[in-house]
Order: structure tokens, then sequence, then C-alpha cells
């Protein structure tokens, strides 16, 4: 039984959708959802992440705000020979994937053996927009790993940290899941949490509470802000229920809204 309820009586409005279903299926939802989360924002409800930073973070755009030192060589352009000089400056290797998109779909690798259908590719890329050119990280053939990171700290619970390596056994480059990637154990190294290290500040002035990492070795390939999936798949691999520890921050926040109301912005109690 549907009952109609105002944005006023609750607490806290977490923002979730399924973007590799949502980008052919409803194009328009991840926009719409971040407007009128803003507006729930104007009517004093704590929204998270927070959908006034949302909009840019929502981009593939948003990782090039983080320092050069934890990024791969990124090239963003719609310029097929930009894309060709660029693809040559990196040895004749580089991922291409469209700038809008999520869960593999539209990636290619191009390689020496490939290069004389790469216009191919780019044409193909660019019909829905700007194309991302990285360079092929060596670590890759290892599949990367997904870090869920919470107001801008590795999400631990019980010891264990939130996070699992995915890997395609096949030929295809994707290690997403809906692209037939695999989830395994990961065990947390120093330089991923090096990635953390670097990224916090901004992620913390964005209000981005719950995010998900992929990261390749020592580099960030991308930050996953809207929907970041996978904490079932930590449950499941780890045995630990990471959800009660997010459930925990949340009920934080709500006490924290209640005490201090408009005092604090909401992409301030978003990550404390």
């Amino acid at each position: 039984m549907e009952e109609r309820i105002s944005v006023d009586a609750l607490d806290v409005v977490m923002m979730r959708n399924d973007p590799a279903d949502d980008v052919v299926e409803r194009p328009w939802a991840v926009t719409s959802g971040i407007l009128f989360g803003q507006l729930m924002v104007a009517r004093g409800t704590l929204v998270i992440n927070d959908p006034a930073n949302l909009a840019d973070a929502v981009n593939k755009t948003y990782f090039q705000h983080f320092p050069e030192a934890v990024r791969p060589a990124t090239l963003i352009s719609r310029d097929a020979d930009e894309i060709s000089r660029f693809v040559d400056d990196m040895g004749g290797s580089a991922v291409l994937k469209p700038l809008q998109g999520s869960g593999g779909t539209g990636v290619f690798l191009v390689s020496s053996d490939e290069s004389p259908n790469l216009n191919q590719m780019i044409e193909a890329i660019s019909r829905d927009g700007y194309i991302v050119a990285q360079e092929v990280l060596p670590q890759a053939s290892d599949g990367d790993v997904r870090m869920f990171v919470m107001n801008g700290e590795p999400l631990m619970r019980d010891g264990q940290h939130a996070a699992f390596r995915r890997v395609n056994r096949s030929a295809d480059l994707r290690s997403n899941m809906t692209a037939g990637g695999k989830a395994e154990k990961v065990k947390v190294t120093d330089s991923m949490l090096e990635v953390v290290e670097v990224v916090r500040p901004k992620l913390r002035t964005d209000g981005m509470f719950l995010v998900g990492l992929d990261i390749v070795g020592d580099k960030l390939m991308e930050v996953n802000v809207f929907s970041p999936g996978g904490l079932h798949t930590c449950e499941k691999l780890y045995g630990t229920n990471f959800a009660e520890t997010v459930i925990d921050a949340l009920e934080y926040k709500v006490d924290l809204r209640n005490h201090y109301g408009a005092g604090l912005s909401n992409s301030t109690v978003a990550t404390l």
C-alpha cells in the first residue's frame, strides 16, 4: 500500500540508483535524482552523498581533480587526431572509454595489433560524447580493487576492510562485475591506503559520505560517488556486515543534525 509523505518527515535520504541499467532505460534518472536531492536539502532533510556536489562528482572528470601522483596518464577529448597522438605517446597501447557510462560499457583496449581499427573505435565511443583515454597499467592484468571509503576513511568493521579484487579470467580487459568480473578477497596494501590519504581532503570537502574507489596498483582509476556497488559482495566474502557500520554512521549524523540544525551545512554533516 502506497503512502505519500513529505520529505520533512525523513531523517536522512541516501540516494541510490543502478547506473548500468539507467544509462539505457532511464538516462534522465541520475540528473533528476540529484535535483530532487537538492530540493530535499533546502527543506532541511539530510541527503547523502551531498547533492550539491554530486552534479560534478558523478562525471568521470571528477577524478581529474585529484593529484597527478595517484592518477594514470589520461586524456579527455573528442578529437581523433589528439587521441591517436596520445595512444602513440603511450607506446601504442591505451584504454578508451566513454566519459559518461558505467558497468564497463563501451570500453576498448587499443594495442599495436588493433591500431588500424583505432578510428572506428573512436567514432563508436564518441557518438555518446567525450572519450577518456588512459594509459594501460601493467598491474591491470591482475584486475582492479574496489575499496569503500566512508567519511574519507577506509570503511572497516571487525578489523576488516570493505574491499575486494575484481578479476576477469577471460580475454576481456574489463573487470566490472557486470562485464563478467569475479570478486575475490584482497589484502589492502599501504599503497592503496596512500591513495585514500591523497583523495580524502576533497571527498570530505565535497560531502562524499560513501564512495567506491577503483584502484589498480597505486593508481586511482575511478571514483564511484552515486551508487558504489559491491558492499554485499564484501559481506559475502568476509562474513562481515559492513552495512551496520554505515547505518551507525547515518544515525550519528542524524543526531548531529538534530543538535545543530541549520548551523552545519549538508556537505559538512555528510562526512562528519
